[in-house]
């Protein structure tokens, strides 16, 4: 097609017609000032400054943090770090502490400009947060009335829980995030924790290493049971069993090694320990040794495997604490094919991540595995702490927390909201069938194709529109202006900028 010749400094580039539409667009929309040269069009800097300062000189630095929370980041982002640290440095340089000008916004914003674009031009999964936010309120509020269900109380510690705390976080493969109800209240994972073992042992050895000591078939029967199938194998893949050599060799580390990658899956967010809910497993874990001592007894561990050692480090992964916030973005890794998506950092192998999501869908339930698979269509594993960590893949992660349990050992209120999330969204496995009953779809913003900020063009690639920024300008030295140092794009052809 048509190519535009551009000049950056001293050095020439192409660049499609696409991109240079897209900021002549963006150029009719916010007028350049006139003191600018003709020609000369505005960084993407000076562009989110024009939408969120609608036509004013200065803007409020908390507005801008109002229209970045609206987007689902949070200031406390990773991600944001530079942008969140240079705009408290710079507010103590005004004179009043509280208004930005174009030129000190863009020095706050200039380091992580490439995310800020995406978010405010709703280039994330759910372009529309607020909105899906405020049903998420809502299905939190219509599931906090059910009175039904027991606070397991057969660990002592778990029975001090009170009924009444209800909790519902989600992140999404971009860093959104929204939370409700009691999620900063710490709670032990109890049976959240096994997919994330299990991931980390795949990770570590393989799925066909992980499968010569457990099966694939969800049992049919209590977690609990003493039971194995004509295999030999302990056929719930969610029981003890699902640790590595690796895990099993070095006693001395593997609590550690465990406690770093659900660090990284957390993107560094709260996980801890509770010692006397330990205490409280050993001392009422009778029914586990007896599964342990059966176990041993049919070999199924690995050669040299401590099988008292083994239960001890159970009942510890078991009682490892989180929140609903950052078991949350736990669930988001998974959903993220093994990226964190507050951090970016790769934690679990693709593989890792598709055979434990597998898992998951089948038997991470209990025995209300088949229904859940049938009704919500997602995978998810609940525990007796009354957690369920919940995945929409390549969309988001989420953890219902609510202590009272109903009689297959899930929590009440916790299963309400997934099958209402369901019920209102098309994240079952296959709501997205031809000819389905429509539900709604937050991917898209009302409904419909996704809308754009900054003009009704429809972009095809999110890494074409940020080229010029984000991969492009890094190969040739910006044009300084007399006003800033950020970067400019000068046209050669006449007229372009001569509206001003």
């Amino acid at each position: 097609g048509l190519l535009f010749w551009l000049s950056l400094g001293k050095k020439e580039i192409i660049i499609s017609t696409r991109a240079s539409v897209i900021f002549s667009l963006v150029l009719r929309i916010h007028p350049l000032p006139r003191r600018r040269k003709a020609g000369i069009l505005p960084s993407l800097e000076d562009l989110l400054f024009y939408t969120i300062a609608e036509g004013q000189e200065k803007i409020p630095a908390h507005k801008f943090v109002s229209a970045l929370k609206a987007t689902g980041l949070r200031t406390g982002d990773p991600r944001l770090k530079e942008c969140m640290e240079m705009l408290k440095v710079t507010l103590k340089s005004t004179s009043d502490g509280v208004m930005l000008d174009r030129h000190l916004f863009k020095k706050c914003v200039q380091s992580n400009i490439v995310l800020l674009t995406q978010a405010f031009r709703k280039k994330f999964v759910i372009p529309d947060f607020m909105s899906f936010a405020s049903h998420v309120d809502k299905l939190y509020e219509s599931a906090k009335n059910l009175s039904g269900g027991q606070v397991a109380d057969y660990i002592p510690q778990l029975a001090k829980f009170s009924p009444e705390l209800w909790a519902v976080a989600l992140c999404t493969v971009d860093g959104q995030r929204h939370t409700v109800g009691d999620t900063k209240v710490p709670f032990c994972l109890q049976s959240c924790v096994k997919p994330l073992k299990y991931a980390i042992a795949v990770h570590d050895h393989s799925t066909e290493y992980v499968h010569r000591f457990i099966g694939k078939e969800p049992s049919g029967l209590r977690f609990n049971k003493l039971f194995l199938n004509e295999d030999g194998e302990d056929s719930a893949p969610a029981a003890l069993t699902h640790l590595s050599k690796k895990l099993a060799s070095f006693n001395a580390e593997k609590f550690d090694y465990v406690m770093n990658f659900l660090n990284k899956m957390a993107g560094n967010e709260y996980v801890g320990f509770s010692n006397a809910t330990f205490q409280s497993e050993r001392e009422s874990g009778d029914r586990n040794f007896a599964i342990g001592y059966y176990l041993k007894e049919k070999k199924c561990f690995p050669e040299g495997t401590d099988m008292t050692s083994i239960l001890d480090f159970y009942f510890q992964l078991c009682s490892i604490e989180v929140t609903c916030e950052s078991a949350s973005v736990m669930a988001a890794t998974l959903a993220n094919g093994g990226f964190c998506p507050i951090t970016g950092e790769r934690v679990l192998s693709p593989e890792a991540v598709r055979d434990t999501l597998s898992l998951m869908h089948s038997c991470g339930m209990y025995d209300f595995s088949g229904q859940f698979a049938f009704h919500v269509g997602l995978p998810a594993k609940s525990g007796v702490s009354g957690g369920i960590l919940l995945v929409v893949p390549n969309v988001m992660g989420v953890m219902c927390w609510s202590p009272p349990l109903d009689k297959l050992g899930n929590s009440v209120r916790g299963i309400q909201f997934c099958t209402d999330l369901v019920g209102l969204y098309n994240f079952h496995n296959y709501d997205n069938l031809r000819h389905f009953a429509k539900k709604m779809d937050p991917r898209r913003e009302g409904g419909d194709q996704r809308q754009h900020t900054f003009g009704p063009m429809d972009y095809e690639s999110l890494q074409q529109e940020l080229a010029l920024k984000d991969t492009l300008w890094k190969k040739v030295s910006p044009t300084e202006s007399n006003e800033d140092s950020s970067t400019t794009v000068v046209y050669r052809m006449e007229g372009v900028g001569d509206r001003n």
